[in-house]
């Protein structure tokens, strides 16, 4: 869906989109670090299928340190960080250094945009995305990371797929990457990451659970129709009338959009489909794997949690 963030030296400065990612992607949450590899030799297969030619690696972290947040430093325990990042892409013997790095999706935000017209460089299309956005999120513009993708244009109208991430956020993950021995050559949330995993033109509708937040997403072809993150409760009741909620509303909207009921939910998360399908109470919406746990190619024991973007970030690499 996006190559969103690309080679950023500086959080401050937007990022060109390219056509090739790393053949590497790291997702860093909570919960420790997951690496992933591409050999060049490997192809991209279907959106619920793993690709056997892949090799993972996760390397958990403790308790608290890293607590992703727009306000604050996520970093808590840089050391413990960094060791973990190293270990999980050492454990991969990367060829190069260059990775892909997935960020919680509480992180970034995203928004598809309409514009009259967008000038067609980028240095200069990028100040205007960046003024639209300065009053939709809830932190400095100015000095965060902005980026964006063309989904599609007509004489009259662009439709844009912006993303935005505080500046100090971002350079706190980049920083700790490079401290690994590795340099950031893309960033992307969890999400979009997630939604490179799809191929086809035929309409989709998505969950993306981690232990903080849920994001919804409805998409069709290039087209992005729904992107939704929703802060989780604490309170497990709480959580899960959330939950509920959330795949209901992303559900009528599918139908006010498309025409008819979604019958397929694709998922991937820290729950386990099964319970997940349970806890959302509707006979009617089958709920698959995004993309399944890997059968093969883990290098270390891995735990159950997304696997759809490390999966999407390799399916878009060079």
């Amino acid at each position: 869906m996006s190559q969103m963030f690309t080679k950023s030296r500086s959080s401050a400065q937007p990022a060109a989109l390219l056509h090739g990612r790393p053949p590497v992607a790291i997702e860093i949450s909570p919960e420790g670090v997951l690496a992933a590899a591409r050999p060049a030799a490997s192809s991209r297969r279907g959106a619920s299928e793993p690709d056997q030619g892949y090799t993972y690696a996760f390397v958990p972290l403790v308790s608290g340190a890293l607590v992703p947040g727009v306000e604050e430093s996520n970093v808590r325990a840089p050391e413990a960080v960094i060791a973990a990042i190293r270990s999980a892409l050492d454990e991969l013997s990367p060829r190069a250094r260059s990775v892909t790095v997935i960020l919680p999706d509480t992180l970034i935000r995203v928004f598809v945009l309409d514009f009259d017209s967008l000038p067609a460089k980028s240095s200069e299309a990028t100040p205007v995305v960046r003024f639209r956005l300065r009053k939709m999120v809830p932190f400095d513009v100015e000095h965060a990371g902005v980026s964006y993708q063309v989904l599609s244009q007509t004489e009259s109208e662009w439709r844009v797929l912006a993303a935005v991430i505080p500046g100090p956020i971002l350079g706190e993950y980049e920083s700790a990457v490079r401290a690994a021995g590795y340099e950031p050559g893309a960033v992307l949330s969890s999400s979009l990451g997630a939604l490179e995993s799809f191929d086809s033109m035929e309409a989709i509708m998505a969950a993306n659970l981690s232990a903080h937040a849920i994001t919804t997403s409805i998409a069709t072809g290039r087209e992005l129709l729904l992107y939704r993150t929703l802060d989780l409760p604490d309170d497990s009741a709480h959580r899960a009338a959330e939950i509920q909620r959330s795949i209901a509303v992303a559900a009528a909207y599918f139908e006010d959009k498309l025409g008819s009921r979604p019958r397929t939910l694709y998922y991937a998360g820290v729950q386990d489909s099964s319970e997940f399908a349970a806890s959302i109470g509707d006979p009617d919406l089958s709920v698959v794997e995004w993309v399944a746990r890997p059968i093969e190619g883990a290098m270390t024991a891995l735990p159950q949690t997304c696997y759809a973007a490390v999966h999407g970030a390799l399916a878009g690499a060079s």
